[in-house]
């Protein structure tokens, strides 16, 4: 599809354009991987993640042909212990390396497209995927910039891969796989949905928007899926009225017609990959890996201070087995308000992933700061649809986010380093921090400019019912 031409008022200045933006982060992240090699030989404090260490002692284990499972806390997918055996032979810091290396700019993009290659998966191919994204909504060069700016250059996204953590390969792997939805490459996107929820398997809350999605007024066979841009609907005001309707005539047909070929054909591909990868994963390593990478996930109970509410509960009674309806009433909350988003925001494909991700998170029975950046690499992707300025509104949800972060932490530090018995406090922070999460949650569900991601191809049956989309 020809690129529009855009006015050179929307055109970014030559200091901020994507590939000079790419390439400063790119460097950018080099100088952190090395300052935190002379930090971690020089320093008390590590700069390397403490899970660094953990992936590489189970690739270690790997490399030497014995199970990762034998390193206590390696609770992850073989295929990570796998991607990291050349830290054992070449450098300690090549995972870091990998999270955080640069796509090639010179692989022409056609290529990637059919054939779903990464040669580096890292935060700055999210960056990328992103632009890309963007770009193919038709979002203006200069939006297209500062929305990839919000990950490029964000503290906690930059650190978090130079530190050797690989929830950025994750995050990749999600935007790749929109990616395939917009070409219509269903085959690729099944493929890498099968492989991801076994890599990682909070994913797999993505099943039912993207099932949902795949509408035979959407997705036909030979056909690529038209999109909306972003330029669509300008005027009209956030979920209004007719796309309400809209939505509910669209969620209705897309119920009676459940069972498409596109529908089966991706649970059926992506089941089958999650299938293989687990029973291959499984004649190496056993009970250890059923255990460790996928049960233990479930019914994990972490008696550590961590940002979650429930984590004052499970410290004061960690010693006696939780029952049942114990652990089922503490997912009641998630399941609730991830099937309320699904069928409010389905068809906003993007816009619904990032608020499930999002109330995930913040209803987890067990919260780390690595989860955010679940979030924050689809955060950039849904605001040129947000109508929230930053002055003062979007400062003010920011504030009260980051506040609510840092009195937790103090109270955190309190006890971690200090030795006070806080427990109450931290516990009463935990409840501010959900207040704050929930907050702001809303206020950009009000702010947004409610787009689905897909053009409907209008059906004799609707065509009297719902008026096309322009």
């Amino acid at each position: 599809m020809s690129r529009e031409s855009e006015n050179t008022d929307d055109e970014p200045s030559k200091w901020m354009k994507f590939r000079s933006l790419l390439v400063f982060s790119m460097l950018l992240r080099v100088f952190l991987i090395v300052y935190g090699e002379w930090q971690d030989a020089h320093m008390e404090v590590r700069y390397t993640d403490v899970d660094y260490i953990v992936f590489s002692d189970a690739a270690s284990l790997m490399a030497s042909g014995e199970s990762p499972y034998k390193r206590t806390t390696y609770r992850y997918s073989p295929l990570l212990a796998l991607l990291l055996t050349p830290n054992s032979f070449f450098h300690r810091s090549w995972g870091k390396f990998l999270f955080s290396a640069s796509a090639s700019q010179c692989v022409d993009d056609l290529f990637l497209c059919r054939f779903g290659i990464y040669f580096h998966v890292s935060d700055l191919l999210v960056g990328w995927f992103i632009h890309k994204i963007l770009k193919q909504r038709k979002v203006p060069e200069k939006i297209c910039t500062y929305s990839v700016m919000v990950w490029l250059f964000n503290p906690f996204t930059f650190t978090i891969g130079t530190r050797g953590n690989c929830e950025p390969i994750v995050c990749a792997m999600i935007l790749w796989i929109i990616l395939c939805l917009m070409q219509g490459n269903l085959l690729q996107a099944a493929f890498w949905y099968g492989l991801v929820v076994h890599f990682r398997v909070y994913p797999i809350i993505y099943a039912l928007p993207i099932i949902l999605v795949l509408d035979t007024q959407v997705f036909r066979s030979g056909q690529k899926p038209a999109l909306l841009y972003w330029n669509t609907g300008q005027a009209k005001t956030p979920a209004s009225n007719m796309e309400r309707k809209t939505f509910l005539f669209n969620l209705l047909t897309t119920l009676k017609s459940l069972f498409s070929r596109e529908r089966i054909m991706f649970a059926l591909i992506s089941g089958g990959v999650f299938l293989a990868c687990n029973a291959v994963s499984f004649y190496f390593y056993g009970q250890e890996f059923l255990h460790e990478a996928l049960l233990y996930h479930l019914t994990r109970t972490d008696p550590r201070h961590n940002f979650s509410i429930y984590f004052y509960h499970i410290y004061l009674h960690y010693e006696r087995q939780f029952s049942a309806v114990e652990k089922l009433i503490s997912f009641l909350p998630q399941f609730t308000v991830q099937f309320a988003l699904v069928f409010c925001f389905s068809q906003d494909l993007v816009f619904c992933i990032f608020l499930q991700t999002v109330a995930f998170v913040t209803f987890n029975k067990v919260i780390t700061a690595q989860y955010f950046v679940w979030f924050y690499c689809l955060l950039p992707l849904i605001l040129p649809w947000s109508h929230m300025k930053l002055k003062w509104e979007g400062l003010l949800c920011i504030i009260m986010w980051i506040g609510a972060q840092t009195h937790w932490l103090l109270w955190g530090y309190m006890l971690e380093f200090k030795g006070v018995n806080v427990f109450l406090p931290l516990w009463i922070a935990s409840l501010l921090f959900l207040a704050a999460n929930t907050f702001v949650l809303v206020r950009i569900i009000q702010r947004h400019r409610f787009s689905p991601l897909f053009r409907r191809y209008e059906s004799s049956s609707s065509s009297n019912n719902v008026t096309k989309e322009d």
